[in-house]
């Protein structure tokens, strides 16, 4: 669901790059039972953070990167450490401390995104630090990895065999233990629980007494389990394209793969209207051409341009990725284009690619953020997954898997007949692992901090509008809600009205009252609207 703020290729939660790397699992980190003593944290909360340019031939010359030291287990705080890479650039107004961005996923890095997109958030300086960070398990900070090749996830999520449950339920044990493998012993303390800490022991070392922060996507249920943490230091908190935090996976994926079914047949209308459309000018045939396409390419993958193969399923990844914003549909329609005319699959994998650069063993430990040329390819899809079954405590067992998997696949098909296998497999990747945390479930709710300001887009196909509203009533009074009559996945960058009412009260601490909207104006910000006022 990673929220994405340009034209670029998008990344969302729930919306791996590639079939192939899906299957890496982890578990949560339980809250600390009453009347136990605390772990002495003291020497984490005393860091100062060392800023310097940031190491890779395309950041930008003012982007500077630096990193926190944090506990593996906060737990066990002298078990090992991992650091957690940060990118900035300086404010150049009056400061009144840094603004923490998170652009979502699960599993999106902050610091590329921040480094191609910066100029986004360039109003935001006139009065903060415009700060980043790339999660643990996730990009420069230890990231999760189920190695090269991926044989035994490759196998288990291609094309899964649903019809053999028990079967296909050893493969993805398998795949499980491959992925743990490569990722080193991040693996069992990822989750947003712990990515939370992370968040509170970053704005200390900023300096900062109280944490105003910007999440998307699944940076909303970032800064809601950090606000049910840390209530009374919650500053000024955004949040946009609100994440469900009651929604067993079952449901997220059906929810998400009719978002993205509605999002294709929107995408489908307007490519039927150009002569350039791969799938001609007829609507109903479009539809059925883009199903059997997937289902070629899933009996019959073809070569990559960058090595390996193109699976239907993979293709679906990508499609997916494309539909978050509207801009992506031309690039889209020729990039489909491509594949069906010449068999040239480049086009494609640019929405598919997470943006890492080369297959590598995940580093571990306190030496030192990954170079970014060490990032394994697969790290976005790996850690979306585990990232997601840490936050779920859902864990039914075989039995009861192979009992319900021909109901869920008639669910999930008439959800969708383009991301619906796709979704189940997605759901599927959790099987048999350690029962993810329940603190998100159970205890984010009602809570007491300062007020956050909720943005919910009615066209919205990964976050639907309705979460929104759920999601604020659970927080309780704190909550404010945004109603933006828009379209496309967040509205930060889609609507003025959206940007300019985050930007004031991000600045200013000025909120419009609860239930306020935004107009479908569909005019996107851009840097003549680029002031403050």
């Amino acid at each position: 669901m990673l929220a994405k703020l340009s034209t670029r290729p998008a990344v969302r939660r729930c919306a791996g790059t590639g079939a192939l790397t899906l299957a890496l699992l982890g578990s949560g980190l339980p809250a600390a039972a009453a009347g136990q003593p605390q772990p002495d944290l003291t020497r984490f909360y005393r860091q100062k953070v060392t800023w310097a340019a940031c190491p890779g031939p395309e950041m930008p010359k003012d982007l500077q990167c630096g990193k926190v030291t944090v506990p593996l287990d906060y737990a066990r705080p002298r078990a090992g450490t991992l650091d957690v890479a940060l990118a900035r650039y300086q404010g150049t107004g009056k400061k009144q401390g840094s603004v923490l961005l998170n652009f979502g996923g699960p599993g999106g890095a902050g610091i590329p995104e921040l480094a191609a997109d910066g100029r986004e958030f360039m109003d935001l300086t006139n009065g903060y630090d415009v700060v980043t960070f790339d999660p643990r398990g996730v990009g420069r900070s230890s990231p999760v990895s189920c190695g090269e090749g991926g044989d035994e996830a490759s196998q288990a999520t291609a094309d899964p065999d649903l019809d053999h449950p028990a079967a296909l339920l050893a493969q993805l044990r398998k795949a499980a233990a491959e992925c743990a493998r490569h990722s080193g012993p991040v693996l069992p303390h990822i989750g947003t629980v712990n990515a939370s800490r992370d968040l509170d022991v970053i704005r200390q070392a900023l300096g900062d007494k109280k944490l105003n922060y910007l999440g998307f996507s699944y940076g909303t249920r970032l800064g809601a389990v950090y606000a049910a943490q840390f209530p009374h230091k919650v500053g000024r908190i955004a949040l946009d394209g609100v994440d469900t935090l009651t929604e067993p996976l079952s449901e997220q994926g059906l929810a998400g793969a009719e978002g993205q079914q509605t999002a294709l047949d929107d995408f489908l209308d307007w490519c039927t209207a150009d002569v350039a459309c791969p799938f001609g000018q007829d609507r109903r045939a479009a539809g059925d051409q883009v199903v059997r396409l997937v289902h070629s390419l899933d009996g019959n993958p073809v070569p990559s341009d960058f090595g390996g193969s193109l699976s239907g399923q993979d293709l679906v990844g990508a499609i997916g990725q494309a539909l978050y914003s509207k801009q992506l549909w031309p690039a889209l329609e020729r990039a489909l284009a491509s594949l069906v005319d010449d068999g040239d699959t480049r086009g494609v994998l640019t929405f598919a690619g997470g943006g890492a650069t080369k297959p590598g063993a995940a580093r571990s430990g306190s030496g030192g953020p990954v170079d970014p040329q060490d990032v394994p390819t697969d790290n976005l899809p790996a850690a979306l997954m585990a990232i997601d079954c840490a936050d779920d405590p859902d864990r039914p067992g075989a039995a009861q898997i192979a009992k319900d998997l021909k109901d869920l696949r008639a669910a999930y098909e008439q959800a969708s007949p383009v991301f619906g296998h796709y979704r189940l497999t997605q759901l599927l990747m959790c099987y048999g692992r350690p029962k993810g945390t329940d603190f998100i479930r159970d205890r984010v709710k009602q809570v007491h901090s300062a007020k956050m300001l909720l943005v919910g887009t009615r066209g919205d196909p990964a976050t639907p509008y309705r979460w929104t509203v759920e999601t604020a009533a659970r927080l309780g009074p704190s909550a404010v809600v945004l109603d933006n009559k828009g379209d496309g996945h967040t509205g930060y960058t889609s609507s003025t009205c959206v940007h300019r009412t985050v930007g004031d009260f991000l600045l200013y601490g000025s909120l419009p009252p609860s239930g306020s909207s935004c107009p479908a104006d569909g005019r996107e910000w851009s840097d003549s609207e680029n002031t403050t006022n």
